[in-house]
């Protein structure tokens, strides 16, 4: 999180971002008399929790509000997770998922996704990785970094062996035909993480939340007083509108990713020094350099073509990078041939 706070976001091309260019708020219509500094007490503002429940298909006893993804990762783990708990998470993983686990003293284990087969998630491969005192499995839906599609039925395979499996949903509404439902109508032992922040563009409304059975989210509330005993009043109103909207934004965002998905899979067809297979959906892909150090093609890639990318040590396997395809098309066309002129540069 510090390299991408600090390091790649100042590069010129950018193909570093996972997730969509900020929303303008103009566009969501709001007017300063629609909102209020601050709300009314309780655990949860009453309109968010119904718009979040609705868009879910839960009921809103379901819902837990949350400072974006990131913070409900962490809600979800702490309310179920004990010191030395077994935690078992997918390889390639998201960073902070380990760093959340660990910072509540879990014991971290791993198992494959395999990139030869696109990244595939394998309840086989699961139930191989686990022990008697496995307590969670976490997984990413889409996978993050590779916009892998997990399947239903591979997630509930999952759910059958362990009491508790957490999904984080933050990159599935951009699949967008068919839409996909949440994990968290696959059994009552699956907690789902999810936020407006990756597929809308509207990261700075810290719009994040929890789907869990009610008992489990009242635990997650009162959780959430050591933390943030009030969520930030106009952010909430603003949520509430967004939901509202977000067919639209959908539809910019769909757009976007369309027009881009086949620029990139054109250019990944055409790289002979990248391995990945072709974009479906998603907002990232994660391909594997021929050969040579993915540290070192980052670094040039960054210091002499001005473009960044996410190295793949970040997610455990330093041959890939992440790649966005979700910056503005023009800045993906450039950044692409730079990438192809630095790879040149690499093998030559």
């Amino acid at each position: 999180m510090q390299w991408a706070k600090l390091n790649h976001a100042t590069a010129r091309y950018n193909l570093g971002v996972s997730g969509m260019p900020s929303y303008p708020l103009a566009e969501l219509g709001v007017k300063v008399e629609n909102l209020e500094v601050n709300g009314p007490p309780g655990y949860g503002y009453a309109p968010l929790q119904e718009a979040l429940a609705r868009k879910c298909g839960v009921t809103p006893d379901h819902v837990v509000a949350a400072a974006g993804t990131s913070m409900a990762n962490h809600l979800a783990m702490a309310a179920v997770l004990e010191p030395g708990d077994e935690v078992l998470i997918e390889h390639p993983a998201y960073g902070l998922l380990e760093d959340a686990a660990r910072y509540l003293g879990a014991e971290i284990r791993h198992f494959d996704r395999p990139w030869e087969a696109g990244f595939p998630l394998d309840p086989s491969i699961v139930e191989r990785a686990m022990t008697p005192r496995t307590r969670m499995v976490v997984v990413t839906n889409l996978h993050n970094p590779s916009s892998a599609l997990a399947s239903e039925e591979a997630l509930k395979a999952i759910g059958a062996m362990v009491p508790w499996v957490l999904v984080d949903e933050v990159y599935l509404d951009a699949v967008f035909d068919p839409p996909q439902r949440s994990a968290i109508h696959l059994g009552e032992n699956f907690v789902i993480t999810n936020s407006l922040t990756k597929v809308y563009g509207l990261s700075g409304l810290r719009c994040g939340w929890i789907l869990a059975q009610p008992e489990l989210a009242r635990k997650m509330w009162l959780l959430n007083d050591l933390f943030g005993v009030n969520a930030a009043h106009p952010a909430e109103l603003l949520s509430v509108i967004a939901l509202e909207k977000l067919p639209e934004i959908a539809t910019r965002t769909r757009a976007l990713l369309d027009r881009n998905r086949e620029i990139f899979n054109r250019f990944l067809g055409s790289c002979a020094s990248l391995q990945a297979r072709p974009m479906e959906f998603g907002t990232v892909s994660f391909p594997r350099l021929a050969r040579g150090s993915g540290d070192d093609f980052c670094r040039l890639l960054r210091e002499k073509y001005e473009t960044s990318v996410v190295p793949g040590s970040f997610f455990g396997m330093e041959q890939h990078f992440r790649l966005g395809i979700c910056c503005p098309t023009e800045t993906l066309v450039t950044g692409l041939e730079r990438i192809a002129l630095c790879l040149r540069a690499s093998v030559a």
